[in-house]
Formats: structure tokens, C-alpha cells, sequence
């Protein structure tokens, strides 16, 4: 953690600890104060400890929801500016993302730059609402994203996740392995 009082501090919350590590070190080349917690519980003892200016929380973890993470970080300090991210993305989800005081919501894989600019003012357009509400994502892409919720959900286990979709295996391994529909 950089000891220069003028960078601002950035609290990174990702269940993942390789791009845990990864984002927080390119964001402290970035010149930002980090602290990391890889899930709701120490991020929030880290926020009453000392509160962050912004916040990086993960959509997915272990012992709770990042949604719950970004109502938190908002009674502890309403002024943390938080981007939520996620491998899977909803219109849903970003928009309960948003209501719940998130100033954006980024899709991974996500680089720090384009966590540095979610944060900056006019990046989420009008609190993000209209930009997505106006992005409402194809069939596709909703179908490949419940297949990897479902994915997720099953451990990362194609036969299974192949049974609880009614697939044939090798059906869901070949969408799966496609690259993701456009948005």
C-alpha cells in the first residue's frame, strides 16, 4: 500500500486471489492506496477500519453476495464510490447493482484502466440507469450467460451442468467453448 496521502484508496474485493493480485498491484503502479479482502466479511472490516474513497467487489463470492458488499461499503460511508464486477453479467443484476448505490457495474475480464475510468464523473452516465436499460442483450447472449451460471453453479462441471440444463454433454461443451455472444 502506497503511504502518499494524496492517492486515493481503493478497497479490491475478489474471491479470485491470482487477479486479485494481478489488478491490485496495476492499480497501485497507478498510483492508488490498495487494500484487499477476498470476500464480504473482511472487506467490510476493512471499511470500518478505515473507509475506502472507492471500491472494486466482485459480483460472485463465497459468503456473500457482492450486492450485499456494496449496501455495506454504502451505510459504513456513502461517499465510497463502488464499480461492481462480474463474469456474468445481467441487466438485472447491474441494475440492482446501481439501485443499491454501485456507480458502475464493468463486465469481465477488465484491465485497471477501465476500472479508473468507471470511476470518474460522467463515466456512469446519468447513474447508469439509461446505458443500461438501453443495453439490453440478445438471446444469445442471455442463453450463453445462464450456461455459465449454471456452469458456475455446478463446480465447473460439464456433465452435470450439461444433466441440470437438459443438454447432451458434448452440445454444452461446444456452445460453452464459443466465444460469448455479443451484447
Amino acid at each position: 500500500m502506497s503511504t502518499d496521502t494524496l492517492a486515493p484508496t481503493v478497497l479490491l474485493v475478489d474471491d479470485d486471489a491470482a487477479y486479485r493480485d494481478r489488478l491490485s498491484r496495476a492499480l497501485a503502479a497507478r498510483g492508488c492506496a490498495v487494500r484487499t479482502a477476498g470476500d464480504v466479511g473482511a472487506a467490510l472490516a476493512l471499511a470500518r477500519e478505515e473507509s475506502p474513497e472507492r471500491a472494486v467487489v466482485d459480483l460472485r463470492m463465497p459468503g456473500g453476495s457482492g450486492l450485499d458488499l456494496v449496501t455495506g461499503l454504502q451505510e459504513i460511508d456513502p461517499t465510497t464510490r463502488v464499480v461492481v464486477l462480474t463474469g456474468y453479467g445481467s441487466i438485472a443484476t447491474a441494475v440492482e447493482a446501481l439501485r443499491r448505490g454501485a456507480c458502475h457495474y464493468l463486465q469481465k475480464p477488465v484491465d485497471a484502466d477501465q476500472v479508473l475510468a468507471a470511476f470518474e464523473p460522467g463515466a456512469e452516465a446519468d447513474g447508469g440507469a439509461t446505458a443500461v436499460a438501453e443495453s439490453t442483450p440478445s438471446l444469445a447472449r442471455v442463453e450463453w450467460e445462464h450456461m455459465q451460471r449454471v456452469l458456475h453453479d455446478a463446480g465447473g462441471n460439464i456433465s452435470e451442468a450439461a444433466r441440470r440444463l437438459g443438454l447432451h454433454r458434448r452440445s454444452l461443451q461446444r456452445k460453452l467453448f464459443k466465444n460469448p455472444p455479443p451484447i
